[in-house]
């Protein structure tokens, strides 16, 4: 297994005389065993980051793809079924049944807009804000915890490799 730990060091190098040159990570992560190393401590970073809540929304008969949901719609309150369609990457059909279910446990609710009755606005109920603010003070927990063993440089990196994840997620669709 991975050693967590000093993760970083065993793939990123300096650059070299690379024409990546300046690029951190570049020259190494061409590696196969670098790429599994990476792939590997991605998995379990990401196990790791969803255990806890996982465990919480198994309680209730919800699974990951609930919690996503509620994410989306504590970041975006009042936000519409096309965004959060956007946000999730799904389709409709998708999305339909998680989403239903979630409205009749009485977490979230679908009001028509003002401007537009065809147009459904989604919101919490008071017991739906209170589960995804218990969910994501675990995983707001669990990063403190994580980010105050690291520097500043390391916890920026990570931002970055995340945010350019997300990016490339991004330009595909």
């Amino acid at each position: 297994m991975t050693d967590l730990k000093n993760f970083p060091e065993k793939f990123l190098t300096s650059g070299g005389e690379s024409p990546q040159a300046g690029r951190q990570g570049w020259p190494a992560i061409k590696n196969g065993a670098a790429q599994q190393d990476a792939m590997e401590a991605f998995f379990f970073g990401y196990q790791a980051f969803t255990a806890k809540p996982d465990e919480m929304l198994a309680r209730r008969g919800l699974s990951r793809v609930h919690h996503r949901i509620l994410f989306f719609i504590a970041k975006y309150p009042g936000l519409n079924m096309t965004e959060l369609l956007g946000y999730l990457g799904v389709s409709k059909q998708a999305l339909n049944t998680p989403l239903r279910q979630l409205i009749e446990m009485n977490l979230v609710h679908s009001e028509a807009a003002p401007e537009d009755k065809r147009k459904r606005l989604l919101g919490f109920t008071p017991e739906g804000a209170k589960l995804e603010q218990a969910l994501r003070r675990e995983q707001a927990r669990l990063l403190q915890r994580v980010f105050g063993e690291m520097d500043e440089e390391a916890v920026q990196g990570w931002l970055a490799v995340n945010r350019a994840l997300a990016r490339s997620r991004q330009e595909r669709t």
